[in-house]
């Protein structure tokens, strides 16, 4: 029987709905009273409808990566039980590695984690073990691709500021050439100037928008794959580090 999730392995993709779920009632809302569509329309470089590809594509990858997150803490949990239960030692067993070599600790990062230390174990023939290097290595498997993030963030803005400079000059390029005598070219030329202008408002509005969402969205992964982190360095320096140097003071 597949055993239940604990709140708190479920917790990092639960803020991520209730987040994603209060900015699609917001962009709801906004498409109900045509902000939306006129801001499509008015933006003849199609600079905004980028922006929200691109918005859309940065947050089903963050979605992956809560998910992800959301699997090695479960695990994590899962290892943690499994030690607090009692075990003697950790025996490696074939790929895996498991407590008295009958009770398998979960897949994962952890898991691969506790079976290198082991390994390393069994290698240096009693000496002190020595992670830090592990550790580092697994900081960088936890964080994974989390740092696209960041780049999505900042894309997204210049993007928007990209926008706003394409804007300003359909805005002023029409004044080149203006001639004051005609009425007709004068009314034309404030055309073009409104939708320069638009176009330069818009875009920004939308870039800016779109990089504090993915920032916020990625704010929270970072912040749950840390909380990860430290309980996995707590669970192995209490438990695994402590019965693989209790083994390797027995070994003769």
């Amino acid at each position: 029987m597949p055993r239940r999730l604990d709140p708190a392995d479920r917790a990092p993709l639960l803020h991520w709905m209730i987040f994603t779920g209060l900015t699609l009632f917001a962009a709801v809302l906004l498409w109900h009273y045509g902000l939306v569509r006129q801001m499509l329309v008015a933006d003849r470089t199609y600079i905004s409808a980028v922006i929200v590809l691109l918005y859309i594509g940065a947050s089903l990858h963050c979605l992956w990566r809560t998910i992800v997150v959301s699997r090695e803490a479960q695990a994590a949990r899962r290892a943690a039980e499994l030690f607090a239960e009692g075990g003697q030692s950790v025996v490696v067993v074939g790929d895996n590695v498991a407590i008295d070599g009958v009770r398998p600790l979960p897949k994962g990062l952890v898991a691969s984690h506790i079976r290198d230390l082991a390994t390393k174990s069994t290698l240096q023939n009693g000496r002190r073990i020595d992670q830090t290097l592990l550790l580092r290595r697994l900081a960088g498997n936890l964080r994974g691709s989390n740092g696209f993030g960041g780049f999505a963030g900042d894309t997204l803005m210049k993007l928007g500021l990209i926008g706003t400079i394409v804007g300003f000059i359909m805005m002023l390029a029409p004044i080149a050439g203006l001639d004051t005598g005609n009425q007709g070219a004068i009314k034309a030329s404030m055309n073009l100037m409104s939708e320069g202008m638009a176009v330069a408002m818009y875009t920004t509005l939308a870039g800016l928008i779109g990089s504090i969402l993915v920032r916020i969205q990625y704010y929270m992964l970072e912040d749950a794959t840390s909380q990860l982190f430290a309980f996995a360095v707590g669970l192995i320096d209490v438990h695994a580090i402590s019965l693989l140097e209790r083994d390797a003071e027995r070994a003769p």
